[in-house]
């Protein structure tokens, strides 16, 4: 509840669904935040998973209510079938297991998590099936793409066009990649994210978990799921139709309105944010994503077409790899080189669970941070 989407969406509660009863809030480090949400909100108890900020929480707080503490305490209140919606916006794998808690106990999901999918697509996508829920994408990109698809056949998608903003280095030379600096790869041309969401989209490896995505959340192959990149962060993804026809969902760069049709679909409330003027945006542009320079799209295609537990895989490598990026150990050109290092490393499972897609994040993990030189 309090990273960037976690905040947004208390903000659009507030406004469209201000009698809304928020039973569980959920946080990493931030304990100052997570105490004035409590106490505003007043859920019926509050999970940390950090355990020096949990220790800070409860000397501190002035919240009455029960503070847990841990991943298992994530999975319980997910799993607590009295939840009408449960908003997934934690980054990171600690999203996966809460995701298939709450999918396995009946509970609706709206998704902001890339990893739940991506790594255990087909687990959490049977489950659902079993159970009868559908699961709303946040994610603007695929927020666009449900939204066209409101009213249609699936049965006549002839493509999927997912929109890329291309990040900070779209115009760069590749020569240039060895000498990028953190600071650079954190300077996103449109949208406010955080800092490990906001590197996937300067290596372009956000676009490649999308596509691994919306082969699950809308049933299609990867043959059928383009990108396409768009610098104006307009038009935020288009569906084709067997019959020619392409529908597209426009909007200005603002992730308040994919959190709200997650929360009213398939209605719409009124939101006060900032209306698009197509007259003031002058011009829309397009151009086909540079595989050469953003080797991680590829890599996510690639990933996707072996199955099993390679997509475990890759979402583990890049998430360690990332990670250490962030923390200046090593390259921004390592990241791609630490991803396919690992898809040839890590041995493959055709038909993993979900104890076999756990234990493929951990070896990778631990792979990926005994690699001394890329």
């Amino acid at each position: 509840a309090t990273g960037s989407i976690g905040t947004q969406a208390l903000e659009v509660i507030d406004e469209i669904a201000p009698n809304t009863k928020i039973l569980f809030l959920s946080a990493h480090k931030n304990a100052k935040l997570l105490e004035e949400q409590a106490l505003k909100y007043n859920p019926e108890a509050v999970v940390i998973t950090d355990k020096p900020s949990y220790d800070e929480f409860i000397a501190n707080t002035k919240y009455k209510g029960k503070v847990l503490f841990g991943e298992e305490a994530l999975a319980e209140v997910a799993s607590d079938t009295r939840n009408e919606l449960l908003i997934s916006a934690i980054v990171g794998f600690a999203g996966v297991v809460p995701a298939y808690c709450a999918i396995k106990s009946g509970v609706n999901l709206a998704l902001a998590n890339k990893e739940a999918l991506v790594s255990a697509g087909s687990i959490i996508i049977a489950e659902a099936k079993k159970q009868g829920r559908e699961i709303i994408p946040i994610d603007s990109e695929h927020s666009a793409v449900y939204q066209c698809l409101a009213g249609e056949n699936r049965d006549n998608i002839e493509k999927i066009i997912l929109t890329a903003s291309g990040g900070p280095f779209r115009t760069w030379n590749a020569d240039r990649f060895k000498d990028i600096q953190l600071s650079d790869a954190l300077k996103h041309p449109n949208w406010d994210m955080g800092n490990k969401i906001t590197i996937d989209s300067a290596t372009m490896m956000n676009k490649g978990f999308e596509v691994i995505e919306a082969v699950w959340l809308f049933g299609v192959e990867a043959q059928k799921i383009d990108v396409l990149v768009h610098p104006q962060s307009i038009i935020h993804s288009l569906v084709q139709f067997r019959d020619g026809s392409q529908k597209a969902q426009l909007g200005l760069p603002d992730m308040k309105l994919p959190i709200a049709y997650a929360i009213t679909a398939p209605d719409r409330k009124f939101l006060s944010s900032e209306r698009l003027n197509l007259s003031q945006v002058g011009s829309l542009t397009f151009e086909e994503p540079d595989t050469k320079r953003f080797p991680c799209l590829a890599l996510a295609y690639d990933a996707l077409a072996r199955g099993g537990n390679a997509c475990a895989v890759l979402n583990a490598a890049n998430d360690t790899a990332v990670s250490l990026f962030l923390e200046e150990k090593i390259r921004y050109i390592d990241i791609p080189k630490a991803i396919d290092y690992a898809l040839g490393k890590i041995a493959y499972i055709a038909q993993p669970g979900i104890n076999d897609i756990l234990d493929t994040i951990n070896e990778t993990k631990a792979l990926i941070l005994s690699i001394n030189k890329f």
